[in-house]
């Protein structure tokens, strides 16, 4: 992919300029759409709305200069997600600048290149428990040029190393057992306990890791067979001999990663017991990067330094939170926000209960074009679809479920996701032709989702 063809994937698609737009088409919505109130009422400790008390209000329509101070009310509501975002990447930050993640990656590989069909379900399996505990999304192009060169030595495709990497980090992203950025966050949203409801994640994780694997082994295997029928991008011309094969797994990255799992287990021990929520588990992940640096060999300066370049990579992302939330400060100065839940709640009336969450499920879908942030999007529907969830008869889990399931099946398919574009860049395999080879896995998706959300709704997938 050349820079004029990237630069046209990219350009127009900006998720600030298409939120910002959504904020001044909601503030002129605020004079022509009627106000409305619901009443609520406190049940087991979160906030329902009582369905049959809707009632129109007085027109409160926002003005010109409070699109803009919405946008600062919008980053002070949404502080905390923020700011638990940012301690993340930075924890992250530190974590690659030990080395240790890439080591890993390079030793395991070097050591399957006798089995190199088995280091398919293998490696997804390792980059999806990536993107359902550390959320990894954006860090997909550093390991796409890692792995793609390895599969091409092996006999098979760009395409095979591009989607044993991003694929096996959405598979993961999407189940989201662990994830803080889209499971913790909208279920923070929701009012539901932090990461409730695991068991079905780990079911639905299980269920697209083992697709994504047959998925991605089957085309490999005619690849193999036939070189005929791969994509090569830009690495048609590699040779393994152009591969660094000296780095070696030291003690110190054996450490850094033995503290990485250590904090998923204290994290799961302080989740179920303690109740913990995102103030603990920023607190906790920062405690955990600290000491993966000092145990990785960085100077108090280095864990510093590495801890502000992590938290820089995802200030775009933290930033959407925040502009997000101001497109719900006009809803609900505007008076919007509960007009449009009975509008919605009415439209929905007429679905059979049991598919009300497979809508939602597509509308989650049509928004990930618009909001590519997972934890952007979050904050912009969740508050919407939890309140809607008690109207239409569908638990807060499953419209959590539904917004992940939209969220991350769409993810791949759409030209605004900036991180599959720099993959796809760094792989040279241009967009097209991903979406026609991933098309026939994205409606596979799409039906086994549509199955797991109506289970979910017929074992009132819980706790409320």
């Amino acid at each position: 992919m050349n820079k004029k063809e990237k630069k046209g994937l990219a350009g127009g698609v900006n998720a600030y300029v298409l939120i910002f737009a959504l904020l001044v088409i909601s503030a002129i919505l605020t004079y022509i759409v009627p106000a409305g109130h619901y009443d609520t009422k406190d049940q087991d400790g979160h906030s329902v709305i009582i369905a049959e008390s809707f009632k129109f209000i007085e027109n409160t329509p926002v003005g010109f200069l409070d699109i803009f101070t919405s946008i600062h009310q919008g980053m002070v509501n949404g502080a905390g997600t923020i700011f638990f975002v940012l301690i993340i990447g930075g924890v992250f930050g530190i974590m690659n600048a030990t080395g240790a993640l890439d080591t890993f990656i390079v030793t395991f590989a070097e050591k399957m290149k006798r089995k190199e069909k088995l280091m398919i379900p293998v490696f997804v399996l390792f980059f999806a428990v990536c993107g359902s505990t550390m959320g990894m999304s954006d860090e997909v192009a550093v390991y796409v040029a890692l792995i793609v060169p390895l599969t091409i030595a092996l006999g098979f495709d760009a395409v095979t190393g591009f989607a044993i990497v991003v694929m096996g980090a959405w598979m993961g992203f999407t189940a989201g057992f662990l994830n803080p950025f889209s499971t913790a966050v909208a279920q923070g949203i929701a009012e539901l306990p932090t990461f409730s409801g695991m068991g079905l994640r780990l079911v639905v994780f299980a269920i697209f890791v083992i697709m994504a694997s047959i998925f991605i082994y089957r085309h490999a295997s005619k690849v193999q067979k036939n070189p005929e029928l791969g994509i090569y991008g830009k690495f048609e011309k590699f040779s393994p001999k152009d591969k660094d094969k000296d780095i070696k797994m030291t003690g110190r990255h054996k450490l850094v990663l033995i503290v990485f799992l250590l904090n998923f287990v204290v994290l799961i021990l302080g989740v179920k017991l303690y109740d913990w929520y995102i103030p603990e588990l920023a607190g906790l992940f920062l405690l955990a990067g600290i000491i993966m640096g000092i145990v990785g060999g960085l100077s108090p300066s280095g864990i510093a330094d590495n801890f502000v370049k992590g938290a820089s990579e995802l200030i775009g992302g933290a930033l959407i939170i925040g502009l997000a939330q101001a497109v719900l400060v006009v809803f609900q100065n505007g008076g919007l926000l509960d007009t449009m839940l009975h509008y919605m709640s009415d439209l929905l009336q007429g679905v059979p209960s049991a598919l009300t969450a497979v809508a939602m499920m597509f509308i989650q879908m049509i928004i990930n074009f618009l909001v590519p942030s997972q934890s952007g999007q979050a904050a912009l529907t969740m508050p919407i679809m939890a309140p809607l969830a008690d109207l239409v008869d569908v638990t807060r889990q499953t419209a959590v479920l539904a917004f992940q399931l939209g969220d991350g099946i769409a993810a791949l398919l759409f030209p605004t996701n900036g991180a599959l574009i720099a993959a796809l860049a760094v792989a040279g395999i241009p967009w097209n032709k991903w979406v026609r080879w991933y098309f026939p896995f994205f409606v596979i998706q799409v039906i086994v989702s549509i199955i797991i959300l109506v289970v979910a709704h017929f074992i009132n997938y819980g706790p409320f």
